[in-house]
């Protein structure tokens, strides 16, 4: 009920200020839907202040930082939230305040909140590695390019690749690139691309908007087939702060499709301009090596022994000959030594031979059997006998037996 009071009879302030507080702790705690105009940040503990969305309408508020990191999408200055509160009136100031107990994201900020949930599953599901990105063709035979019809996406990648490379040839495939149906198209005009043998690579091309309006380019769905697409994928889908799933499946993050452009093809100038100094780079090599191979030989034929090779022949040739002389000289010794040897084993066989002997004038007595006569004893009158001299043999009859005895100073009587 209304406090009775009076100018004679006026309540002092701190009871105004007690009955504040008592009608303010009354209202319990409430959701507030608002918009975050001012963040604060200090050692555990926030400052915001909240302005209503349309009315010309603030209030501060705090909370604890741990109730601001717990929201599941960045909160930042701008942001659209509704948050769970409790009013509180601080009495020695008389000030008014929200104590905020928790606060969700709305609208942008709730889809910011479902992609990252989204992002954070396939990225344990490894849609994401690094390593599985495919490289790009050097020079691709062709490009599929999925991008809505009459687009500015399509006339940037087609006129810049073109402006690159003059002869890049495009499969173009158009798709809706906003709304419901715009992940169903794109996924069907990726199939459609990928089973074209000429086609090297696709690029998915769109320009900027906002978070809804590229909301399909993180479909699930969509960055799955992407993930299986066998051909390398560009995407160039909004403007650089534009940040869709598909930008972290794809085999390349263009910033814009004009920057895909210039990354799917080579610059025909630049590649000309880098033929034409590799050219030079190896002529200049060649000639190099050539004059230092040239002054090598030069070198080479200014020694002595190369401007006059005969005089190494000659200086050869004489150590050649004085070798086969002292050859000839150590051979013809060792002959003469051999003959002489020869010589003196011939003559002392000769002396030790019995030829020698009978040529002397000695002759051997034989029986019929060959028994050497060496007694008078030996041969009967009237046997036969074989008379062997130096230069045949003698057949004679025996008629008598001398016997010759030797003399007291050795002579035969």
């Amino acid at each position: 009920m209304a406090l009775d009071t009076s100018a004679d009879t006026p309540a002092p302030l701190r009871q105004i200020s007690q009955l504040l507080d008592g009608y303010i702790g009354r209202l319990g705690a409430v959701w507030v839907e608002a918009e975050i105009a001012q963040l604060t940040r200090r050692q555990g503990i926030c400052f915001l202040t909240l302005r209503d969305l349309r009315a010309k309408i603030s209030i501060e508020a705090t909370c604890r930082s741990a109730v601001l990191d717990a929201s599941p999408a960045p909160i930042t200055e701008g942001s659209r939230v509704v948050v769970h509160a409790k009013a509180t009136f601080y009495a020695p100031r008389g000030s008014l305040a929200l104590d905020l107990r928790e606060i969700r994201p709305q609208g942008e900020g709730e889809l910011l909140a479902q992609l990252e949930r989204r992002k954070q599953l396939l990225a344990a599901e490894g849609l994401f590695d690094p390593r599985l990105k495919k490289p790009l063709p050097l020079l691709p035979r062709g490009v599929g390019l999925i991008t809505g019809r009459a687009s500015a996406a399509e006339r940037d990648v087609l006129e810049n690749a073109r402006l690159r490379w003059p002869d890049v040839r495009f499969v173009v495939r158009h798709a809706l690139m906003q709304g419901n149906d715009s992940a169903r198209d794109v996924m069907a005009a990726l199939r459609e691309l990928a089973s074209d043998a000429s086609i090297d690579i696709v690029v998915i091309a769109r320009g900027g908007g906002s978070v809804e309006d590229l909301l399909p380019f993180s479909d699930e769905a969509l960055v799955r087939a992407v993930h299986a697409c066998p051909l390398p994928v560009v995407s160039a889908i909004g403007h650089e702060p534009d940040t869709p799933l598909l930008d972290l499946v794809a085999d390349l993050r263009a910033s814009t499709p004009t920057d895909a452009a210039k990354r799917i093809v080579p610059d025909v100038r630049e590649e000309l301009a880098g033929v034409a100094m590799m050219r030079e780079r190896a002529s200049l090599a060649i000639h190099t090596r050539i004059d230092r191979e040239a002054r090598g030989l030069a070198d080479l034929r200014s020694r002595p022994v190369l401007a006059q090779p005969g005089v190494l022949v000659d200086a050869e040739q004489g150590v050649v000959h004085d070798w086969r002389d002292r050859a000839r000289r150590s051979l013809g010794h060792r002959l003469d030594r051999a003959g002489d040897e020869i010589g003196h084993h011939l003559a002392r066989v000769r002396g030790l031979s019995p030829l020698a002997t009978l040529e002397r004038g000695y002759s051997v007595a034989q029986l019929p059997d060959g028994t050497v006569v060496t007694s008078v004893r030996q041969a009967p009158v009237g046997g036969e006998l074989t008379i062997r001299v130096a230069d045949g043999t003698i057949g004679v009859r025996t008629t008598t037996q001398t016997t010759t005895l030797p003399t007291e100073n050795g002579d035969h009587g």
